[in-house]
């Protein structure tokens, strides 16, 4: 959850800028250098009066008639959402998934960087997983602390989820992006954010048709 903020911008605002920031990025590299919250709309699927009050929560990023200087809009959100630094990441699970993570090539660019690989099976600690070395869990509290690290990726089976949480938790994590099955329980300031291909599914499957 959210940390509790007095007069904070819904939670739910927040989430979409994102997705501003993905399709004005992606304009910006077609050579498009103004659009319209109506453009950004279409793109999105988001009404643009829905957009203009997101974008109003944080100052004005354009004018009526003229739409938004997208380098400006860009910049303005990626400093919102305090992008305009590199966020170290460590990662807890090598199998798999946390190894595919590990591969990735696509987050430096958008402001976060894989810094460690962790893992409990000791016949994976010490092994090399594309640039990183696989580090076993006992270090994981130090390495964390001495580096400032505010981010981890939860990638283990979800019968070990939640101990890695509070590990992450006493280590000074303050956000946890987990891929395990499992809602996890952590204090209050510390944001949990998930990914669970099947729910996403099983939401959809909702709108199929029966066949």
């Amino acid at each position: 959850m959210p940390p509790k903020i007095e007069n904070r911008i819904p939670d739910i605002v927040i989430g979409r800028l994102p997705l501003y920031l993905r399709a004005l990025t992606r304009l910006k590299q077609e050579g498009i250098e103004v659009t319209s919250s109506h453009e950004l709309g279409q793109r999105l699927g988001i009404s643009s009066a829905q957009i203009r009050k997101d974008l109003s929560h944080f100052g004005g990023f354009g004018k009526q008639g003229t739409g938004y200087q997208i380098d400006f809009l860009v910049d303005k959100l990626q400093n919102v959402l305090k992008l305009d630094r590199h966020w170290k990441i460590a990662v807890i699970g090598a199998g798999n998934l946390g190894s595919a993570i590990s591969h990735y090539r696509g987050f430096s660019d958008r402001g976060f960087e894989i810094s460690w690989l962790f893992d409990a099976d000791p016949d994976k600690v010490g092994t090399q997983v594309d640039r990183f070395v696989v580090r076993p869990l006992s270090e994981l509290k130090d390495t964390l602390t001495k580096n400032h690290c505010q981010i981890a990726m939860v990638a283990v089976p979800a019968q070990h989820a939640q101990t890695v949480a509070n590990m992450l938790v006493e280590a000074g994590i303050k956000a946890i992006l987990n891929y395990a099955p499992i809602n996890l329980t952590v204090p209050e300031g510390v944001m949990v954010q998930y990914i669970d291909p099947v729910v996403h599914m099983q939401h959809m499957t909702y709108y199929l048709e029966d066949k």
